[in-house]
């Protein structure tokens, strides 16, 4: 697996990027060919640890944790993340066995094994014109509907969008590709 480590106001030493390393490379035995694994390390208000996990498998299937210990250990934060990867593995094993190893979506131990969900039901649809509109539009629009997203097409690149609120404050962007 290769690895990408970002820290934003902290200074890690090596021992916690050699142990975040150790363990999230126990998450390759799913993945066919190397994976990328970004991990963003942060402090928050209080001496709370966060740790979010993204990991890209070489078929571009996306994993991704982010969790906080409010103990300030960094290693406990490590733990939690690789252990909600490895969760929704677990769980959606059967989906994830065309993208991921065959052989590996077997239950690693028997009693963790977790019922899977039922299939996907899709209780409702909507259809709507996607309106060409600005960013800060569309930011504008979802907070008068009081949703949590918003699709649109922009106006700069005709792409359609989405805006979204974000769990720590902010919006953030999804701009597709053709």
């Amino acid at each position: 697996m290769k690895f990408t480590f970002t820290c934003k106001k902290i200074a890690l030493n090596n021992s916690v990027k050699e142990y975040a390393e150790k363990k999230i490379s126990k998450l390759d035995r799913y993945f066919q060919e190397d994976a990328e694994a970004f991990v963003t390390f942060a402090v928050e208000k209080k001496n709370r640890c966060v740790v979010e996990l993204t990991i890209r498998s070489a078929n571009g299937t996306l994993f991704r944790a982010q969790e906080e210990d409010s103990d300030g250990d960094m290693r406990g934060a490590i733990d939690a993340a690789v252990n909600f990867i490895e969760r929704r593995i677990r769980k959606n094993k059967t989906r994830l066995a065309k993208n991921l190893r065959p052989e590996a979506v077997e239950p690693l131990v028997p009693e963790l094994e977790l019922a899977e969900d039922a299939e996907y039901e899709v209780v409702r649809t909507k259809r709507f014109a996607v309106k060409p509109m600005s960013t800060e539009e569309a930011i504008l629009q979802m907070n008068l509907l009081d949703h949590a997203f918003y699709v649109f097409r922009s106006m700069e690149t005709n792409a359609v969008c989405v805006v979204y609120r974000r769990n720590n404050g902010g919006y953030g962007l999804i701009e597709t590709e053709e």
